[in-house]
């Protein structure tokens, strides 16, 4: 949709995708015991995202808001979870949880 997405697609989009929302599990499950630590930080990352494309392309250059969406980031952060519960090991989450 952007042009920038063919570009950015390779680097930024992996980063985003599980750095962050395994970052929070870990945070999350260490110090809570609670297994959505990743589908928070991505629904928290989506709506961010969705403010951001609102503000930035409707509101200040009134660019079409169909054609810019962000990625769906929490089916990918439901697995994630869901591996770190049924496993309770992280060495399993990492394998079995990103892919």
């Amino acid at each position: 949709s952007d042009w920038k997405d063919r570009r950015l697609w390779v680097t930024v989009t992996p980063i985003m995708l599980v750095t962050f929302p395994a970052a929070v599990q870990a945070i999350v499950w260490e110090h809570f015991r609670i297994g959505f630590g990743a589908t928070l930080c991505c629904i928290s990352l989506v709506l961010g995202e969705w403010i951001n494309r609102y503000f930035n392309f409707w509101g200040w250059t009134y660019f079409p808001i169909n054609i810019v969406f962000p990625a769906i980031l929490t089916p990918g952060a439901i697995l994630l979870d869901g591996v770190l519960i049924l496993t309770n090991s992280y060495l399993a989450t990492a394998v079995f949880g990103v892919t």
